[in-house]
């Protein structure tokens, strides 16, 4: 039997009928690239998301520093990758200073950014929704959640980008290899200086919290606050665009949902919960074994990199009534979308918040959104599915309209 390619185009594109396929007759099994080993039912990735001491997070690490970086990645001591009791160390200073009260203080500069983004795309008709928005969006978010300074919002794209692509970098383009380097050092030189700074002068802001929830025995470093800004900076980019861009698509998909939601406003957060089950926005997450094991009926060797494929549990008929069909009245969301157990993501929050200001926004303003391409280019990552680029025509809504909408009611 051939085995699945994750990264063929007919996968990349749809990739569900080939999940669907693969929980039906080889729930656990090897795929390519590489023969790594996937996961596809809800309740076996539930299982490897509790059982830490087998499915290893920490084992990853060596892979965001091969060999010829010849130095740390920021992200390498991040908590994503790191397992029992260190995680819980990291994820005990990230809880007391990333709380729900530190993000409703953002509601307003969330709804600001979304009501100037949403103006110029009214006023442009025709944008690509990823960057022109959605990043925008985010990037700004991000660097007031934090704390960075605004005039360097151009260079947190490339700081993200470059993390993450360096296990994926030929060891022989070593002008790439230099630029990346260059990269870390010019980030980890700022957050240190500004870490530096807010000792001085603390401020309403992630990185003075951080400071403030430090404790003398906690064993927590700078180099360490270094790294889990980075891993805000990277999964906020990563995991809040996306939801937007599918939210978006979704939308221009599916026009009845804009009047409906207009109509009844109530729905729009089961709106967003079921956008992050119909395209989850961590696809899939990697695990390496520690031991041999079973799981799902079939043994898993030692050191096999396992990918839990969120999207695929999401979809997984034993758990959902007709899951290929996008149902915001479903009620039964049993989210996995940003991870699970110990390693459920802490911008959960700020990303349902966001998601809901956008559309307010976006259905405020917009009548329909169009897509303006017979085909989209998908990403070529495995933990993320998003489309390269989201080319979308708004139609504007009439002024009359938005003054009678029953959302511009529920939000003024």
């Amino acid at each position: 039997m051939t085995r699945l390619n994750l990264f063929a185009p007919e996968v990349r594109e749809n990739p569900y009928p080939f999940y669907a396929a693969l929980r039906r007759e080889s729930p656990v099994c090897q795929v390519d690239p590489n023969g790594m080993w996937v996961v596809t039912r809800y309740d076996d990735i539930v299982a490897a998301f509790k059982n830490t001491q087998v499915f290893s997070s920490a084992g990853l690490r060596m892979a965001t520093e091969p060999p010829y970086l010849r130095r740390q990645n920021p992200l390498s001591g991040s908590m994503i990758l790191a397992d029992p009791p260190r995680h819980g160390q990291l994820r005990s200073i990230s809880s007391r200073a990333f709380t729900a009260n530190m993000v409703s203080t953002l509601e307003h500069h969330m709804r600001s950014m979304a009501v100037r983004l949403t103006d110029d795309l009214v006023h442009r008709r025709v944008v690509e929704f990823i960057s022109e928005f959605a990043s925008r969006a985010q990037v700004s978010v991000l660097a007031k959640l934090i704390g960075f300074d605004p005039g360097l919002e151009g260079h947190f794209k490339r700081w993200a980008t470059d993390l993450v692509i360096v296990g994926v970098i030929p060891p022989e383009d070593h002008a790439r290899i230099a630029e990346v380097r260059r990269t870390i050092d010019e980030m980890e030189q700022y957050m240190l200086g500004l870490l530096a700074s807010r000792r001085r002068h603390l401020e309403n802001d992630l990185v003075s919290e951080l400071l403030r929830s430090r404790r003398d025995d906690d064993g927590i470093t700078d180099q360490d606050l270094v790294s889990l800004l980075s891993l805000l900076l990277v999964a906020g980019l990563e995991t809040s665009t996306s939801l937007m861009t599918h939210m978006v698509l979704i939308l221009a998909q599916r026009p009845m949902w804009m009047d409906r939601l207009r109509a009844e406003p109530a729905l729009i957060p089961h709106f967003i919960e079921e956008v992050m089950r119909f395209e989850a926005p961590v696809h899939a997450t990697m695990r390496l074994t520690v031991t041999e094991t079973e799981l799902g009926g079939t043994r898993l060797p030692a050191h096999a990199v396992v990918a839990l494929l969120i999207s695929s549990g999401l979809r997984d008929e034993a758990r959902f009534q007709e899951p290929d069909r996008f149902n915001p009245e479903r009620g039964d969301q049993a989210n996995l979308a940003f991870g699970h157990g110990a390693h459920f993501c802490l911008g959960v929050f700020l990303a349902r918040v966001q998601a809901r200001i956008v559309l307010e926004e976006l259905l405020r303003r917009c009548h329909r959104i169009v897509l303006r391409t017979d085909r989209l280019e998908w990403q070529a990552a495995l933990n993320t599915r998003s489309p390269v680029a989201l080319p979308i025509e708004v139609i504007p809504v009439s002024t009359t309209a938005a003054r009678e909408s029953p959302v511009v009611q529920g939000i003024w």
